[in-house]
């Protein structure tokens, strides 16, 4: 460990300022005989470890990032590595914290609507207090531009300072109709962040998302809880003022009474949304907010290692995974540890055995391509870690063949196939298909694309920016009473009867691929056409 290293990230300065499967196939793994087995016993102690109550549920910007971010970083020194940002392994990542203040009141015309149980909203601009005033609400359909679609919901409106009204999901999903979008698999148009972003490049003023359970694919009360408390962001050099300056819900009860409010019926409306030819309906209310937020800011750390190639070491292979979940919680009783040992302890156990693997392959043979292992910051509160490794100072995008992203692990016994999120999205679905093959395994497309995971986790801050991903995620599938039990809750814990049958299969596989793409000299490109396309094209025409 580095000098450097072993003075970053004071704990006590960062608490001041923060307060059923498939039975797994015989042997048929056809991979390259000479490459270094997994060590099973090391990555369940690696598991074991960053999911101990030691470590305090690795919660960023609290002594358990401390804890993680020097452990994984040490585990990549000892392997030989260097490291990634500027030598060093430690990637600062700046972030603000924003709290909106809960009392506050949505007025729409006459009416008016409580935050928490009508409402939320809050804004990721540096700024503590927004002001809505007299703002015209329109309601824009699904608030989707898409020219790939021939879709447009702001064709022959001009939004610019007022409170757009949209509808989550996309219409594909709605309409269970294949030929409109992707049918029931969400594409990145039905997710709520586009409606966000897509709100501020039309000069909106605020953004409220209708919620209705299954569309959003949660309750309410996943809205409430997950938009009224704190939120990260990153801090770029205007203060994010390109953002949505007001990010909101409204529940469907709140919708109804707007619409009845200027003399429409929302499900109408809603029905009108639709088709292409919708056009964007005035509500004829003005809509008033004030939204008061407090803000601190402090410095996470995503840990990034490299293997340098021998012949093209400016061209880069990615394989990450989060680090961080949700640390502790106050209740009543005690405090809660939210361990996050699936979600994902699994996949930064992974990263490590994986570059432990492919070090001593690079050792042997160098790859003629550069390897970057990256565990990143605060995804689970909104991909920031992996947004800032995207915005290209270690790395620029370009110069990123492709990312491998490992979002919760099957730690249970192996199975016969492998899920793939998304479908003909880019070339790496072949990589994909091919290394199953070779263990005897068989692609399995998500059994739930109406939740839209493609865009959930951290490798769609890379797709973003033109760079091809593949997930690994497998959170629940092998597991029935995961989702229901575990997911984000503190028994997400370790087990030492855990077989890692799943785990090996799949940190084989990608080692498969890394090693392919690491000597091969390909370019993955997109398939489908999407702004990930454009962007790539863009920059490697």
């Amino acid at each position: 460990m580095t000098t450097t290293l072993s003075k970053v990230l004071t704990a006590t300065a960062l608490l001041a300022l923060f307060g059923c499967s498939e039975p797994a196939p015989k042997n048929k793994s056809q991979l390259i005989e000479s490459q270094p087995a997994v060590d099973l016993k090391n990555v369940h102690q690696l598991i074991e470890t960053l999911a101990s109550d030691e470590f305090l549920g690795r919660g960023p910007l609290t002594e358990g990032e401390t804890l993680t971010i020097n452990y994984l970083a040490d585990k990549y020194q000892q392997l030989g590595l260097t490291g990634a940002y500027k030598g060093e392994f430690l990637q600062p990542v700046t972030m603000a914290k924003l709290t909106p203040d809960q009392n506050m009141t949505l007025k729409v015309g006459d009416l008016s609507f409580t935050a928490g149980s009508d409402f939320t909203a809050r804004t990721q601009q540096i700024n503590e207090t927004i002001n809505v005033s007299d703002s015209e609400v329109v309601f824009v359909g699904y608030g989707i531009n898409a020219p790939e679609y021939n879709w447009n919901d702001f064709a022959d409106i001009d939004v610019t300072g007022k409170t757009i009204v949209v509808l989550v999901n996309d219409p594909g999903f709605a309409t269970q109709d294949q030929n409109l979008f992707t049918g029931n698999a969400m594409t990145y148009y039905g997710r709520w962040t586009y409606k966000y972003e897509e709100g501020a490049r039309q000069g909106a003023k605020a953004v409220f998302i209708v919620h209705e359970t299954a569309p959003a694919a949660y309750p309410w009360s996943v809205v409430e809880s997950s938009n009224t408390g704190s939120k990260y962001t990153l801090i770029d050099d205007e203060k994010n003022i390109s953002d949505i300056p007001v990010m909101g819900w409204i529940d469907e009860q709140a919708a109804n009474d707007i619409f009845a409010q200027a003399g429409l019926d929302y499900q109408t409306e809603k029905a009108k949304a639709l088709s292409p030819d919708f056009k964007a309906t005035p509500l004829n209310a003005k809509a008033n907010l004030t939204l008061n937020s407090e803000i601190s800011q402090a410095q996470s750390h995503n840990v990034v290692a490299q293997l340098t190639g021998s012949e093209q070491p400016d061209e880069y292979i990615v394989i990450g995974a989060h680090w961080d979940h949700f640390g502790t919680k106050q209740t009543n009783e005690a405090v809660k540890i939210y361990n996050g040992a699936v979600d994902n302890a699994s996949g930064s156990a992974a990263t490590v055995e994986i570059a432990r693997i492919l070090s001593k392959i690079h050792q042997q043979t160098p790859f003629k391509r550069s390897i970057i292992f990256a565990n990143f910051t605060a995804e689970e509160t909104g991909l920031i870690g992996s947004q800032q490794f995207a915005t290209g100072d270690i790395v620029p995008t370009k110069q990123m063949v492709a990312l491998l992203n490992i979002d919760g692990m099957n730690v249970l016994d192996g199975v016969d196939y492998i899920l793939q999120y998304g479908k003909g999205m880019s070339e790496m679905e072949n990589y994909l298909a091919d290394a199953a093959k070779a263990q005897g395994r068989h692609v399995k497309m998500d059994p739930r694309p109406q939740n839209g995971l493609f865009f959930r986790s951290d490798h769609f801050s890379l797709a973003k920016q033109g760079v091809p991903s593949l997930l690994f995620m497998s959170l629940g599938d092998t597991d029935p009473d995961y989702i229901a039990h575990k997911y984000h809750k503190e028994t997400d814990d370790y087990s030492p009867q855990w077989s890692l049958g799943g785990v090996k299969q799949d940190i084989e596989l990608i080692v498969d691929i890394a090693t392919k793409l690491a000597n091969n000299g390909d370019w993955p490109a997109w398939q489908a056409d999407s702004d990930f396309k454009k962007k790539r094209q863009q920059e490697r025409p």
